[in-house]
């Protein structure tokens, strides 16, 4: 369980410093999610996932 919220907190790590970084790239980001398809959106969501699964597994073993 710990290992979840490592990673959880991670993230927040991630996003934090992209967005104190650089702020007008990630409203720019924002904007162009909010354009894009849904399915676009689903497609890249579940490619991010199968290839964190992915990372995580070769982590792991």
């Amino acid at each position: 369980m710990s290992d979840l919220f490592t990673a959880m907190a991670l993230v927040l790590v991630i996003e934090g410093v992209l967005y104190a970084l650089f702020p007008e790239a990630m409203q720019r980001m924002m904007v162009q999610a909010i354009q894009a398809p849904p399915s676009v959106l689903r497609n890249g969501g579940l490619v991010a996932a199968v290839i964190g699964v992915g990372v995580v597994w070769f982590i792991r073993t």
